[in-house]
């Protein structure tokens, strides 16, 4: 059985998004200053990783639309970047939203329901806990996060969704990190 991880962006304030998140801005307001280390091929993490079979994500992730659904949004018009089911926590139900060769699976009953469900579309890869800031936090403050990626931008948002709060005291062992001008990259493992 693969293991249980997260690979997010946040600035050096400790933000995944800015303040404001909408629609037009999903990320927030200055929130997308968060990416641009990623226009930079230089700026590759290097890290070995490991392939994913499912993805969890919370609502906000999906679509910055909170409250029932607009069922006009399938949350990408395009092509999904997930190749694998995706596991959406929300409080609102919905049936399953096809894209491309991705699955939404909207689960109603919680982040244990949603990450058994993942672990079981996952086989023996990887489940991948895509975000957002609330969601992430709800698995390492459960204890089922095993390992964490943080790619940290030289930047402040100086409000949003921040990543750690209410997580409770964790360890963390450092086992990669690499550095640029433009990002500093960080895995690790949660210590139980």
């Amino acid at each position: 059985m693969g293991i249980v991880k997260t690979d997010i962006t946040v600035s050096a304030d400790g933000y995944l998004a800015g303040p404001n998140q909408s629609p037009d801005h999903p990320f927030g307001e200055g929130g997308l200053r968060l990416f641009d280390w990623e226009e930079d091929p230089a700026n590759a993490t290097g890290f070995q990783e490991s392939p994913t079979g499912a993805y969890v994500m919370g609502r906000n992730m999906f679509g910055p639309i909170r409250g029932e659904w607009d069922l006009s949004w399938t949350g990408w018009d395009e092509e999904p970047p997930y190749h694998a089911p995706v596991y959406v926590l929300t409080h609102h139900p919905r049936d399953p939203v096809a894209v491309k060769d991705t699955t939404f699976h909207f689960v109603t009953d919680g982040v244990e329901s949603a990450l058994e469900q993942a672990r079981t579309a996952a086989g023996r890869l990887d489940v991948h806990i895509a975000g957002g800031a609330d969601t992430v936090r709800q698995y390492l403050a459960a204890g089922r996060l095993d390992e964490l990626v943080l790619h940290i931008a030289p930047i402040t948002l100086g409000g949003g969704e921040r990543l750690l709060d209410g997580v409770g005291a964790l360890t963390f062992d450092q086992v990669e990190g690499r550095s640029t001008p433009a990002v500093t990259h960080l895995r690790y493992r949660i210590a139980r």
